[in-house]
């Protein structure tokens, strides 16, 4: 198995097969941070192919200093961003002063669902929410650095933030709730 050094001087060298094997090395992991950002798997297809697209160009600025797939996993966050801001026609929160970011889902809520069911309730939150949530909460961003990649402002950024967490607690309350009438 080539390392990942290997892997990007054949790329450069321009070997068609290196350039599918990065693909097939990262693709089903990097479909997974787009379709967070994307509504729907289509879309997640799109901004996934101009990623790749991105990362093939710029894989000679790719200095080994950590690990491709994270380097790669930045392209497609920052592509997924970039989606999102293009076909951005207007936010759909207004600023609050007094939001905290220390809400928290009840644990014994989110055990009871599983993954694959809590990421597509995270899909179906209106976008400026769910673009927010996967920055905030799945890529680590900072309000402030939310606030200066969305154009927004950081109480926006919390806004938005304490909004997706509220629509999913209902939702996951509301799964449970089922699942208990079905076991009771």
């Amino acid at each position: 198995m080539l390392s990942d050094i290997q892997l990007v001087k054949k790329c450069l060298a321009g070997k068609a097969d290196a350039q599918e094997l990065l693909y097939r090395r990262y693709a089903s992991r990097m479909f997974g941070v787009c379709l967070r950002y994307a509504k729907n798997k289509m879309e997640a297809e799109d901004i996934m192919q101009e990623a790749f697209i991105k990362v093939y160009q710029n894989l000679k600025n790719f200095r080994g200093d950590g690990s491709l797939e994270g380097w790669v996993r930045r392209i497609m966050v920052n592509t997924s961003i970039n989606y999102y801001k293009s076909n951005l026609k207007y936010l759909q929160t207004m600023d609050i002063d007094d939001v905290t970011h220390q809400e928290s889902f009840s644990v014994d809520s989110v055990d009871n669902i599983g993954l694959k069911t809590l990421l597509g309730l995270i899909q179906k939150l209106p976008e400026g929410y769910r673009v927010v949530f996967n920055m905030y909460v799945i890529e680590g961003f900072s309000h402030k650095e939310i606030a200066e990649e969305l154009g927004i402002s950081e109480n926006t950024s919390k806004s938005q933030l304490s909004r997706a967490r509220k629509a999913l607690q209902a939702k996951i309350e509301k799964i449970n709730a089922v699942c208990y009438e079905r076991t009771a």
